[in-house]
């Protein structure tokens, strides 16, 4: 039903809220008790002066009557209905319009749902990718399980010697001790944030917030001085809120120190007028490794390039940096999509890899390569990162489609499939 045929509905609600009667509203309004039956049933079109006497005696705005106060209040009927079938979406408005108590109530509680459902969803998310929590959680049932097998041998009834009794006492009191610490720990670890919002971030979402809100540029780090003020950039940060987001936060941020003597702002600037965003030539006449040149791309402020993205993780498959240019989705630990060319350079990190991919109806070129942390030494293995930067796409030669997760992807059967089965 139209908005504007909702008037009469309009004006019989308010007038039962003002508790007057039909003949008493059509009287002080100078109109007949009749016609003023057939506007309210909405079978008579109303407009200009009737309306605005009719106002004028309700005492509301004739634009409330005219347009309605229930707009967002229709908004939000729609929005909650959503796809559900068994409800009359088109008679969300009528329904705003003669209930709009119920309504918003309605409206109210489909919003306390769904901001239920976001919150469940993240505690989720952070059950199974925060690592902090996960070693918590196994250290507390470990203990619990000491304890438990130290106290079913003291119960089974059977004699043991003096020593062996007071060694499994001391067990269960030293177990019991820890227990406690560790259970002690956790709450403080999960009470820790300042708002709830916070409260369900694991910490590498918590360092990829705090990337995001900087736009992974900090040009407090560029130039002379950059490593003095890593510190303070952390100490001020509200979405670095567990120690191990900091310890992750403070590696990132020494990483893009060191990115920045090596390639100044200016030194870059002049390379990108002579070859444009492309970090192979790029590597080529600034002579720095092609990894590090990745990295500064996506740093860079947007003036100076076009949106570039950047995806590193180690060697674990563990994401540490995630830079989405629009329309891209991130990528989940465990569960991303293994065509993505990242996790090929991770298998293989000899590989520099340069594909075309297509997430959705997006093309990107995707540029992947390996990233040496730390040499190998005397009985050390070399630790290595796995390196993406994703570029404007070129437009030529083969497209790969990738998929946001792995399990229930969109492209059906793939190599990945064939591996799981």
């Amino acid at each position: 039903m139209e908005r504007a045929s909702m008037i009469g509905s309009r004006i019989r609600e308010r007038r039962v809220m003002a508790g007057m009667k039909q003949a008493d509203l059509a009287r002080a309004a100078g109109i007949s008790a009749s016609y003023l039956n057939l506007i309210e049933h909405n079978r008579r079109r109303i407009g200009g002066k009737t309306l605005n006497q009719l106002a004028d005696v309700l005492e509301v705005p004739a634009g409330i009557l005219a347009e309605g106060a229930e707009a967002a209040l229709v908004t939000a009927l729609r929005d909650a209905i959503g796809e559900d079938a068994r409800v009359e979406a088109d008679r969300a408005e009528e329904f705003a319009g003669r209930f709009p108590g119920w309504a918003g109530l309605v409206a109210d509680l489909a919003r306390q749902r769904e901001e239920l459902i976001q919150t469940v969803n993240a505690l989720t998310d952070r059950i199974a990718h925060d690592p902090e929590l996960a070693t918590s959680l196994h250290e507390v049932i470990s203990t619990v399980t000491a304890i438990r097998s130290t106290a079913s041998i003291l119960a089974d009834g059977q004699s043991l010697e003096p020593q062996w009794q007071s060694r499994f006492h001391r067990n269960i009191n030293e177990d019991s001790m820890r227990l406690a610490s560790e259970a002690e720990a956790l709450v403080r670890y999960l009470e820790g944030a300042p708002g709830a919002d916070m409260a369900v971030r694991s910490p590498l979402e918590q360092v990829h917030a705090f990337l995001s809100a900087h736009d992974h540029h900090f040009s407090e780090l560029e130039g002379a001085g950059g490593s003095a003020r890593v510190a303070s950039l952390i100490a001020r940060s509200d979405h670095l809120i567990s120690d191990p987001a900091r310890q992750v936060a403070r590696a990132v941020l020494y990483q893009y120190v060191q990115d920045a003597r090596a390639l100044p702002l200016g030194e870059m600037r002049a390379a990108l007028d002579e070859v444009g965003v492309d970090p192979l030539r790029l590597s080529q006449i600034t002579a720095q490794p092609l990894a590090t040149v990745a990295r500064r791309l996506a740093n860079l402020p947007e003036e100076m390039v076009p949106p570039v993205g950047i995806f590193i993780c180690d060697s674990s498959g563990r994401m540490i940096v995630q830079k989405p240019v629009l329309g891209m989705d991130v990528i989940r630990p465990g569960t991303a999509c293994r065509k993505w060319p990242l996790f090929e350079v991770l298998c293989q990190p000899g590989r520099i890899v340069e594909r075309r991919i297509r997430q959705g109806d997006l093309p990107f070129c995707a540029l992947a390569m390996p990233h040496e942390v730390r040499p190998a030494t005397l009985n050390q293995p070399a630790v290595i990162q796995a390196q993406m930067v994703i570029l404007p796409d070129t437009g030529a030669g083969e497209i790969w489609p990738v998929g946001a997760v792995c399990h229930g992807c969109a492209f059906g059967h793939c190599q990945a499939d064939e591996a799981r089965a």
